[in-house]
């Protein structure tokens, strides 16, 4: 395996529209416009090797269902640990990627580079980027079909 895709999960989340829709996997918890057109870039160009990441549940694989909504960032005493992260790195294997791509804001980004220390390769190609930069520069990779 050579590429891991980690995608930044959402505030805006299921419950927000259909309170009554119970368990759902991750993929389709997040409802918000990031999430999902980070989504469409991850499952373009690593459909089988993505993965999100949770403040509140760390790396987490699209279809790990999340039972009620929560609200929960970096930085939040609720937080996932830097050193829980670590583990589950360990624990799910991930460090057999020889390159992860990291998207989202700083407070992901940064994070993961925290966690993955030792990894040659982390790419964050949209830290940095204002929201509507971010999203754009997203949906012309998917479009152009490159994932750089």
């Amino acid at each position: 395996m050579s590429t891991l895709i980690i995608i930044p999960c959402g505030k805006r989340k299921i419950w927000g529209k259909d309170p009554k829709a119970g368990p759902t996997k991750a993929q389709d918890v997040y409802t918000g416009g990031h999430f999902k057109v980070n989504r469409q870039y991850a499952e373009k160009f690593a459909p089988s090797t993505w993965i999100i990441l949770s403040a509140k549940y760390g790396f987490i694989n699209p279809d790990f269902i999340i039972c009620k909504d929560y609200n929960v960032r970096f930085g939040d005493f609720k937080a996932i640990s830097t050193e829980r992260l670590r583990r589950q790195i360990s624990r799910k294997h991930f460090k057999k990627y020889r390159r992860i791509i990291a998207l989202g804001g700083v407070d992901y980004t940064n994070r993961i580079a925290e966690v993955f220390s030792g990894i040659k390769d982390i790419v964050t190609p949209v830290k940095g980027l204002r929201s509507g930069q971010k999203m754009k520069w997203l949906k012309m990779r998917i479009k152009q079909g490159r994932m750089l």
